[in-house]
């Protein structure tokens, strides 16, 4: 048990190293889902774009789904997001920081999806074979004979060498190498546009936005460590709480027993039965409780927490907690002290 906790120690010192480790292993395993996965364009006209465009664009939306919810931020992100501003304002510029820290890390794994459906022509070649120029690649004398509808029936086969019989017209290695020419063109500059893109986001724009920032990834990372902090004391207090429960119910079971055995033994003389002794750790446990000692009490801590949380400040007295917010905007009144004389006659 000890191990498993220093190994989710260890990774939560280390999020960030963590979470870029998950965002790699998920594009190796695009690449290779994309390997494995068997093409099959239907050869129709009226679906290769359709299929295509599905076999592009749906993985990579999902990959970038399981990205943003195998990272720990995204419910930080829409907690900071969705709470009321109370006594300390929301800023939109670290919002926006965690929300493009989290998509940059998701993007990863959909790009190497794109890049790799791109350079490998498939999808390209099935999705835009009926766009091929006939005169260009062909025998151009015999394509304007052919009706519309006939010649795209006949460009859609293109993908599919067991059923294509159109070599009279285009020869169909012509076409798949044109086809997947211009699809390795495209994947290419994909791969460079998001890398120069990459480089421009992660080390240039700090460089002019220095300032900004510094502001938004230092708050940025207080709302983290403080959410964290924040769930380890309820953690502690509810250890604690529940500790002390368990204890209270013990001891007067204990007591009813004692008194009942008490009364049953003795029916005519007084029972004398001393009060039962706190064990040692009782008073420790109760000082973890801070003083919160009842359901309502804490419910009322956490509505507050949620909905009024303390300004930035420190060094400043907090007004007392009342009811579901906190009462009392400023500080206390000085307390009046009335002193009564009485003399004996």
């Amino acid at each position: 048990m000890d191990k498993f906790r220093m190994i989710f120690q260890f990774l939560q010192s280390n999020q960030e190293s963590f979470m870029n480790g998950i965002c790699g292993i998920m594009a190796l395993a695009s690449a290779q889902m994309y390997s494995a996965f068997d093409f099959n364009c239907p050869c129709l006209p009226g679906y290769n774009a359709a299929y295509s465009a599905g076999i592009l664009l749906a993985p990579p939306l999902v990959l970038f789904l399981l990205g943003l919810v195998m990272n720990n931020n995204v419910s930080m992100l829409a907690e900071e997001w969705k709470r009321p501003p109370g006594r300390r304002a929301k800023d939109p510029a670290v919002l926006r920081y965690m929300f493009c820290s989290m998509a940059q890390r998701a993007l990863i794994a959909p790009v190497v999806w794109v890049a790799v459906t791109l350079l490998d022509g498939k999808c390209f070649l099935c999705a835009f074979c009926t766009a091929v120029p006939v005169t260009a690649l062909g025998n151009g004398s015999l394509a304007p004979g052919l009706p519309a509808p006939e010649l795209a029936r006949l460009l859609a086969r293109v993908p599919c060498p067991e059923i294509y019989d159109g070599d009279w017209l285009l020869a169909r290695e012509v076409a798949v190498r044109y086809l997947r020419c211009i699809s390795q063109a495209l994947g290419w500059s994909f791969v460079l546009l998001t890398t120069l893109l990459a480089f421009v986001v992660r080390s240039v724009r700090p460089c002019f936005t220095q300032v900004a920032f510094l502001k938004s990834k230092y708050w940025s990372h207080y709302i983290d460590i403080e959410r964290k902090l924040f769930d380890e004391t309820c953690t502690e207090h509810a250890k604690a709480f529940a500790k002390v429960c368990i204890q209270q119910f013990f001891e007067a079971m204990n007591h009813d027993l004692e008194l009942g055995h008490t009364h049953g033994t003795l029916a005519t003389a007084p029972a004398s039965t001393a009060a039962p002794t706190p064990p040692d750790g009782a008073e420790e446990e109760r000082e973890k409780l801070r003083g919160i000692t009842d359901q309502g009490t804490m419910n009322r801590l956490l509505t507050s927490w949620h909905k009024c949380k303390p300004p930035l400040q420190l060094g400043r007295e907090e007004p007392p907690l009342m009811g579901n917010g906190w009462a009392g905007g400023g500080p206390r009144p000085p307390r009046k002290e009335v002193a009564t004389y009485f003399s004996k006659v």
